[in-house]
């Protein structure tokens, strides 16, 4: 291996937003995580809904739209037969 080349490995502190912290392995000396294993529902077995920045509402909103207007055409077909 060339010298000067590689950065520095550190043992890092991860936190997670959960509270929970463990040490790693990096190049960076604090690491910090929005899910972890402790959180995780995968890990945990409980189901969870993991919604960054409101996407289901965003998508709920969307949809609901072209559902009304879905409705509203089908409601005028039935009533000009």
């Amino acid at each position: 291996m060339k010298p000067g080349i590689h950065p520095e490995y550190h043992q890092a502190k991860v936190r997670c937003a959960c509270g929970n912290e463990f040490e790693a392995g990096s190049t960076l000396k604090e690491i910090k995580v929005e899910i972890c294993s402790k959180c995780h529902p995968f890990f945990t077995g409980k189901q969870k809904l993991v919604d960054s920045a409101g996407r289901v509402e965003r998508f709920k909103r969307k949809y609901a739209k072209f559902e009304q207007e879905r409705a509203a055409k089908g409601s005028t077909k039935k009533s000009a037969s």
